[in-house]
């Protein structure tokens, strides 16, 4: 949803930009159920609702779904790509502001019933590559935004995408989506680090460790920052700069949804501007 001026800056050679300590597949499950969920509630909206803007600034309800059209082909052909041992580096050139609002813009003539079929069949397309993954091949490198990474964070970077943007559906529809633990837990977790992981790209990263102490669900992790991200689950240290609330409010603050909360600490508000910095860059 940013309309600032950028390229990302992928990792493609040297040590991965970002590490996560869970399970190789942690990921299929909240994938799935989120994307079914979402595909339900859209198969519900009127056309009028289809119409209603959305948070993100300029979309209506029809256009983030049309993003995600877009959006779902890259996840397919990432994983299609790093199974067969040939990663993609596509997103070399690829400027967040321009390109998708220009995909959007090209599928303006289609009906919202059109927009969702298409939804629904990319969605498919997506779930059947990761439901037919190996435990080997979820731990494969493919390409996201941030470089290349294992497979498993391609699609929590998926996770997270889709968990922020039906939420910019349905909060202003009046609709409280689901919150499930696992997905929360992956969000947030995904939101602190992506951050620093893209802004390593541009040499704005900041140093340091950082811990995470959120409530419904209770989530403690760590985040390392430097060289790469590594979040790993842990209660933090004492005297680590430590970021506390509601877990669904921290991961709005963190995908820039809302203002960072008035009791994190500094480094934090440093490092919630790290995606921000990001998309400003030249």
């Amino acid at each position: 949803c940013s309309s600032a001026a950028m390229k990302l800056a992928p990792r493609y050679d040297g040590p991965v930009v970002a590490t996560m300590d869970d399970g190789p597949a942690s990921q299929l499950l909240p994938v799935t159920r989120q994307r079914r969920r979402f595909q339900a509630m859209l198969a519900g909206l009127t056309d009028e609702q289809w119409q209603h803007p959305s948070r993100c600034d300029g979309w209506a309800v029809r256009d983030v779904v049309a993003h995600l059209i877009t959006v779902n082909g890259f996840w397919t052909a990432s994983v299609a790509a790093g199974v067969a041992g040939e990663p993609t580096r596509v997103l070399a050139e690829f400027d967040p502001a321009a390109t998708p609002p220009a995909f959007v813009d090209s599928m303006s003539s289609l009906s919202s019933q059109a927009v969702f079929d298409q939804f629904v069949s990319t969605n498919a397309a997506f779930l059947d590559a990761l439901a037919g993954l190996t435990t080997r091949e979820w731990s494969l490198p493919a390409e996201s935004p941030a470089g290349h990474v294992p497979i498993r964070l391609v699609a929590q970077h998926a996770l997270w995408d889709s968990w922020i943007h039906e939420r910019d559906v349905a909060l202003p529809l009046g609709i409280t989506p689901g919150v499930e633990p696992d997905e929360v837990t992956s969000c947030l977790r995904y939101s602190a680090a992506i951050g620093p992981a893209l802004a390593i790209g541009f040499g704005r990263a900041e140093v340091g460790v950082l811990a995470v102490e959120a409530t419904d669900p209770t989530i403690h992790f760590v985040l390392d920052v430097g060289d790469s991200v590594a979040v790993r689950s842990k209660t933090p240290d004492e005297g680590v700069p430590c970021l506390r609330g509601d877990a669904v409010e921290l991961t709005e603050a963190l995908s820039l949804r809302t203002s960072m909360i008035p009791t994190a600490p500094i480094e934090w508000t440093q490092l919630g501007a790290s995606l921000e910095a990001a998309f400003d860059a030249e």
